[in-house]
């Protein structure tokens, strides 16, 4: 994650607009950057996202990151619906009937779920109320990371059953590759010109 990172810290200083799409070997977990780790039992590598939210177990999936002004989108509100829009219809393109979840006030203060997919927020990617994929954002200066998992295949550790998988909606196993292929061919303008990199396993 230190290239996305580092295309924050280009965003930031020059201009820059990038979508880069990726895949973890070997697979990884990674917390966000005020996620307290608890007595949690970890296995296997860890590593901290810039970005907040949840744990998010890297494995069968295709992490995606966009990192550009936030004058590209009018603010990080809009920035995070417009993204996900984006992604969505690159799942549709599958046939998979991914839709944005409504937003919803918040109710009280409640324990966080350790998983990033436990639960949806508003803007998020959802097949028959299920979270699909999972996002996170932030700020430096006039510019902005997002990035997240679509997830492939498998299970989430310390989930609570909230997440779906593109295997599971699709009934068939779906590639990196054709994820890839159909993010990129939906992406459209402003970004589609700029997409900086389709990373390697």
């Amino acid at each position: 994650m230190a290239t996305d990172e580092d295309l924050l810290a280009e965003a930031a200083r020059m201009g820059g607009h990038f979508l880069r799409l990726y895949c973890w070997d070997p697979p990884t977990m990674s917390f966000g950057r005020n996620q307290a780790l608890g007595s949690m039992a970890l296995d296997g590598p860890v590593v901290r996202r810039p970005t907040g939210g949840q744990a998010v177990w890297h494995e069968h999936e295709v992490t995606y990151a966009v990192a550009a002004p936030i004058a590209v989108f009018g603010s990080l509100r809009k920035a995070y619906c417009e993204i996900h829009a984006r992604l969505a219809a690159a799942l549709r393109s599958l046939g998979v009937d991914a839709v944005l979840a409504p937003a919803r006030r918040p109710v009280g203060r409640t324990a966080r779920p350790v998983s990033c997919f436990a639960s949806p927020v508003g803007g998020e990617i959802l097949v028959n109320r299920r979270k699909l994929v999972g996002s996170a954002q932030v700020r430096r200066g006039d510019a902005f990371l997002q990035h997240g998992s679509i997830l492939l295949d498998g299970a989430q550790p310390f989930s609570t059953g909230g997440e779906t998988t593109l295997a599971a909606v699709l009934g068939r196993a779906v590639t990196f590759e054709e994820v890839v292929s159909a993010v990129v061919g939906a992406w459209g303008e402003p970004l589609k010109q700029e997409i900086a990199s389709v990373g390697a396993r």
